[in-house]
């Protein structure tokens, strides 16, 4: 009778477990469709997708940091950088040309007061090579 009771109580347990264990599961696939929904905050300078929280824009900046211009080197996002989703295409915002997997966007950095930041694209680096010469 005893060996019943242990029995049936596990398989109480273990219901109880499941159960709750699914709608956990339920509760976070509701909260990334919600994520999903939600309007870009930023989009990419290069593709023009949408960038949700969480995604960055891979940049390198260069030193000094403490002046209020800096030039800054824009790769893309993780849309278009390092290998291009499909029907995704890495445009210059300049000269409108189609920008290769190996290229990218230059733009300066301006440092405001209060922290704030401000990026202008100055071209891409084959509108550029063409400038100079």
């Amino acid at each position: 009778m005893e060996f019943i009771l242990l029995l049936v109580g596990i398989v109480i347990l273990i219901a109880a477990l499941s159960y709750f264990a699914f709608s956990r599961r339920s509760k976070v696939a509701k909260k990334s469709e919600a994520q999903n929904q939600k309007p870009a905050l930023v989009n990419c300078p290069m593709c023009g997708s949408g960038l949700q929280k969480g995604q960055n824009i891979y940049s390198k900046v260069f030193r000094p940091m403490n002046v209020p211009d800096q030039r800054c080197v824009i790769s893309g996002c993780p849309h278009c950088y390092p290998v291009c989703e499909i029907g995704v295409k890495r445009l210059c915002p300049v000269c409108g040309k189609s920008v290769g997997p190996d290229g990218h966007l230059v733009a300066r950095l301006f440092n405001k007061a209060q922290g704030k930041k401000h990026v202008m694209i100055v071209g891409c680096s084959s509108c550029l090579k063409n400038e100079r010469t």
